[in-house]
């Protein structure tokens, strides 16, 4: 009996992918178009894509984050800038308020949940993303607001540019699972969209991804879970100094 599981054991080892420890790292390449109404969008960027190991591809954490590079979210002009970050898992984020007005940062959906309260123009604050996920983040003064941060505990990732061009660098060979993201795409469609792939040094195209995009980004209420009210004129939320 402990020789046949012996032998089990062996055959179970030897059906598994073999990645031998001298396989140099690939770069990983993929192509990203986006339709509106049934169009071509000319700017495709903003897809991310990300990969996490699985079966018996060591997992690598992602960098940590360096207090001299804390990425910011800035307020200016009634909207974020940057409205697409990616960050490290336990990373933190900088929201300037850069207007002459309040804002009230917030996002209580999947991710981190947090609300920052009114804050004045000239003033900071600062939020952790403690663990991996999607964070939607918006204004409860200013319904247009909206960006997102995608905080990750892979360093495997990479965010199309404005002609649909994916490249990753320096990923090792092995089987990963592969997740995508686009703030503008039902996250249905992206749920979709993940699978498991192999990585090999013949195997370095991840193909094309085509999605419609959606009016996702304006679609949500404020941090009470209602419409916005009107905008008043004589609040110092929404005044000039």
């Amino acid at each position: 009996m402990r020789r046949f599981a012996q032998r089990l054991a062996v055959l179970c080892f030897l059906s598994l992918p073999y990645f031998p420890a001298w396989a140099q790292d690939v770069e990983l390449k993929g192509k990203v178009q986006l339709t509106a109404s049934g169009r071509q969008v000319k700017d495709a960027s903003k897809l991310v894509v990300w990969l996490t190991p699985v079966g018996n591809t060591p997992p690598v954490a992602a960098p940590l984050q360096k207090n001299s590079k804390i990425p910011q979210l800035i307020q200016r002009d009634k909207s974020f800038h940057p409205s697409l970050l990616v960050i490290p898992a336990g990373g933190k984020v900088e929201f300037p308020n850069q207007d002459p007005f309040f804002h009230n940062v917030f996002s209580l959906f999947d991710g981190k949940r947090f609300d920052l309260g009114l804050y004045e123009s000239g003033t900071t604050r600062f939020v952790q993303f403690d663990k991996p996920g999607i964070s939607f983040i918006f204004c409860n003064i200013h319904p247009q607001m909206s960006a997102v941060v995608i905080s990750l505990d892979t360093p495997y990732y990479a965010i199309s540019d404005g002609n649909g061009d994916i490249s990753f660098k320096d990923v090792p060979p092995g089987r990963y699972q592969m997740h995508v993201f686009h703030p503008s795409v039902s996250l249905d469609v992206l749920q979709a969209a993940e699978r498991e792939i192999t990585v090999s040094s013949g195997n370095t195209f991840l193909g094309t991804f085509k999605f419609a995009e959606s009016d996702l980004e304006l679609a949500h209420k404020n941090k009470y879970g209602r419409d916005y009210d009107p905008p008043d004129p004589d609040s110092p939320a929404y005044a000039r100094p």
